[in-house]
């Protein structure tokens, strides 16, 4: 596009420190445009038309067209971004927007569709060892006017610590040697793993607890859960849970998982999980990571079945789009039938105890309970469900057995 001169509106979305304003300043550069830079989030609509009514005039006087660079374009308001739409449309500004928000989430659709989207992805190891060595060597905008005796352990902590972020890596840098410079003197410095941990602190871990890292971690929790791999089911755990992620969020995630991947292939996950979240409410962190540890483990291992889920949305697909089905005369109240003189509802009812037919988890009646033929649950053959399907297949073998031969005088029962 560069290249071409056919360079549109862009919107360059990733996370932190990867190169998206310093990507936009040499766009703006190579194709000898005019470039403006604000922040979303501390401008205006008044200051964004001022740079419109400049950009069109700049057009008109000397035919150079402007590139408005909007960093964390998704805290503009939709009816900011409104401003807008107009004159990226007709090619009055042209407009590169940066955000670590997903744009087709964060920013108005309608602006999406006039931009070009260009996806940056965290820097490697690598990358982040040639940034800091080219800082050091850097006369100009870096340290090449000092004396730096960089260790390689400390490079590759620096490297594995930014977690892709460039701009974290080169403020550690920073801070190493403005630390050994105190007094304002300049000499050789010597920056050691042990400088290059005091001055990057704590490992910064990339998530937004309302962003896309929040539900892409979750995912990746579940489903290692669901593909029983305890490791890295643990390993998003301990992720989620650094990063500050609410427990509670975490507790509610495994009680939902236990139905719908478990279910009755093990019964007791959900016993377990409902344990855990209601532990976790009482104890909080950071002890409550140990009882979430035990119950990921736990349903990790336990044996999977979707039965239970599948059924009941199976059931809900022929309410929501069949007719409703009537409940039988024999399954009705008999107390609403004696308050409303209905004699005949409740009539006909067996119970179940009273049976001769018997099966291993009681008395089988002949009876239909929908009223119709319909089959939602299908027990899977693994855990406590292969117990549950010989046991189904047993009542169903019963219910024919206790099926009474049709009459000649109407209905039966």
């Amino acid at each position: 596009m560069i290249e071409s001169g056919s360079l549109t509106s862009i919107i360059l979305h990733g996370p932190p420190g990867t190169g998206k304003t310093t990507l936009a300043r040499v766009i703006a550069n190579t194709t000898d445009r005019y470039f403006v830079s604000e922040n979303a989030s501390s401008v205006g609509v008044k200051r964004i038309r001022e740079i419109i009514d400049e950009a069109v005039r700049r057009i008109e006087s000397a035919g150079r067209r402007t590139i408005l660079f909007l960093d964390e374009i998704h805290r503009f308001s939709r009816s900011q971004q409104d401003v807008l739409l107009e004159d990226v449309e007709k090619a009055r500004i042209t407009l590169v927007g940066a955000t670590t928000e997903n744009p087709l989430f964060a920013v108005n659709s309608a602006l999406v569709s006039r931009s070009t989207l260009f996806r940056l992805e965290p820097l490697s190891v690598e990358d982040i060892r040639e940034v800091v060595t080219l800082a050091l060597s850097d006369r100009e905008r870096g340290y090449g006017d000092l004396k730096i005796d960089l260790d390689d352990d400390a490079l590759n902590h620096w490297a594995t610590m930014s977690e892709g972020d460039a701009r974290r890596a080169l403020n550690a840098l920073e801070v190493a040697v403005k630390s050994a410079c105190e007094d304002g003197t300049l000499r050789a410095i010597r920056i050691d793993l042990a400088a290059a941990q005091d001055s990057i602190q704590r490992k910064a871990i990339l998530y937004d607890r309302a962003g896309d890292q929040h539900y892409d971690h979750a995912s990746a929790f579940i489903k290692s859960l669901r593909g029983s791999d305890p490791d890295a089911a643990l390993y998003w755990l301990a992720l989620m849970l650094e990063a500050g992620e609410d427990p509670r969020f975490i507790a509610r995630r495994l009680a939902i998982l236990a139905s719908e991947d478990i279910g009755n292939a093990d019964p007791q996950a959900i016993v377990i999980a409902d344990a855990a979240w209601s532990l976790v409410e009482r104890i909080g962190m950071p002890e409550a990571r140990i009882t979430l540890a035990q119950c990921v483990t736990y349903l990790a291992l336990a044996p999977k079945s979707n039965a239970s889920y599948m059924a009941i949305e199976a059931a809900s697909e022929d309410v929501r789009t069949g007719s409703t089905v009537p409940v039988p005369i024999f399954l009705r109240d008999k107390t609403k039938a004696r308050s409303h003189d209905s004699p005949e509802e409740g009539r006909g009812y067996k119970y179940s105890h009273a049976s001769e037919t018997r099966t291993s988890i009681g008395g089988v009646t002949e009876q239909q309970y929908l009223g119709v033929e319909k089959r939602y649950y299908h027990p899977g053959s693994v855990g406590q469900e292969a117990e549950f399907a010989r046991r189904l297949k047993e009542v169903l073998a019963a219910r024919n057995a206790a099926k009474e031969p049709e009459s000649d005088g109407g209905p039966r029962g």
